[in-house]
């Protein structure tokens, strides 16, 4: 019997919705059911502060007196299936990301989500990286906190460099093992 097995049941679903100012949100298991509640804090252990609504989630569940609860996040994949980005900003964010670009490590300056748009700063690189709000939802998350630690992969657009990929500092630390 495995460590998850032992605090609860794995389940496979997708997020109703997630708001990092509340700390918490809902999944919806896709075998059904009532909703999952997601606490920020379970989030964080995985390495997160936030994700996307939408995103394809795998936590270990325990039914308590107050209903279901994740206590563990196993995995998170990106919503799939919504529309491409649009104007100016957004050029080449549709295509598919070149897994063959390095991971670089970085820490998030700023991000407005109400702006769909900040900046992170790449470890001993001077300028700034531009991060799209539509990247950040392809990558599974809905916001990024300033001085929160994370990888990119980068490439050079025509305004400066930009991340086509953001991920967890955590999750990908635990992806290259």
């Amino acid at each position: 019997m495995s460590d998850a097995d032992e605090r609860g049941r794995t389940v496979r679903g997708r997020v109703k919705w997630f708001d990092p100012s509340k700390g918490f949100g809902f999944v919806v298991a896709d075998e059904g059911g009532p909703d999952i509640l997601l606490h920020a804090n379970v989030l964080r252990n995985f390495g997160q502060s936030s994700v996307a609504d939408a995103a394809g989630i795998e936590i270990v569940v325990q039914e308590t007196q107050r209903g279901a609860q994740a206590v563990e996040v196993l995995a998170i994949d990106p919503p799939v299936g919504e529309g491409a980005p649009v104007g100016e900003a957004a050029s080449g964010l549709a295509e598919p990301v070149d897994l063959s670009l390095p991971r670089v490590p970085a820490r998030v300056k700023w991000f407005d989500k109400s702006k769909g748009f900040g900046f992170a700063n790449v470890f001993g690189r001077p300028e700034d990286v531009f991060l799209h709000v539509e990247v950040l939802r392809r990558s599974g998350l809905a916001d990024l906190q300033p001085g929160e630690a994370v990888t990119l992969r980068v490439v050079d657009g025509a305004r400066g460099r930009m991340a086509v990929q953001v991920t967890s500092w955590e999750s990908a630390t635990k992806s290259d093992q």
